[in-house]
C-alpha cells in the first residue's frame, strides 16, 4: 500500500501526521510511505529523518495521491481535490461537521476520524483526544 504524509497547512498547526518511528514500522510491514518535503519541519523533524527510515520524500501531489493519506487535520478544499477518488483518509477530521462530511463524500473519500474513536481501554492507542489533552497540559505548565 502507498501511504502519503502531506504537510499540514492550517495556520498554527505544528504537528505532523507521523513520526520517523511510525514510518519505520509501516515500511517494515512492506508499505511505501511518501512524506511531503517539509512535512515535519514545524515539529522539528527534518526530511532526512524520514528518509533514514525508508520514506520517500516527495511533493504534495505524491503525498495526496497515495492510497492512504494520514493528516492531522481535515484537508482543505484544494488539498481534497488532489486526493484520488476512493482514497482512505485518517486524521482528526471534525466528523460532526456536515460540511466536512459532504466534502469528503463528494470526492468518494473513505474517512476515519480519530476523534470519533471510542475512549475505551481497548481503543486507547487510537484515542487522540486524551493524548492531545495530556500534551496540552504539559505545554501549559512549561
Amino acid at each position: 500500500m502507498i501511504i502519503g504524509i502531506p504537510l499540514e497547512t492550517v495556520t498554527g498547526e505544528t504537528r505532523g501526521a507521523a513520526t520517523p518511528e511510525t514510518i519505520k514500522k509501516l515500511v517494515s510491514q512492506g508499505h511505501q510511505v511518501t512524506v511531503q518535503s517539509g512535512a515535519g519541519v514545524s515539529a522539528s523533524i527534518p526530511d532526512s529523518a524520514y528518509a533514514a527510515v525508508g520514506a520517500v520524500i516527495g511533493n504534495d501531489a505524491a503525498a495526496f495521491g497515495a492510497d492512504l493519506v494520514l493528516k492531522v487535520l481535515a484537508p482543505s478544499d484544494a488539498e481534497l481535490t488532489r486526493m484520488k477518488i476512493g482514497a482512505v483518509l485518517v486524521g482528526m477530521l471534525n466528523p460532526f461537521s456536515n460540511e466536512t462530511i459532504a466534502r469528503l463524500a463528494e470526492r468518494g473519500i473513505i474517512a476515519f476520524a480519530l476523534e470519533a474513536a471510542p475512549r475505551t481501554s481497548r481503543a486507547q492507542s487510537l484515542d487522540v483526544l486524551s493524548s492531545q489533552a495530556n500534551i496540552a497540559g504539559y505545554k501549559a505548565v512549561a
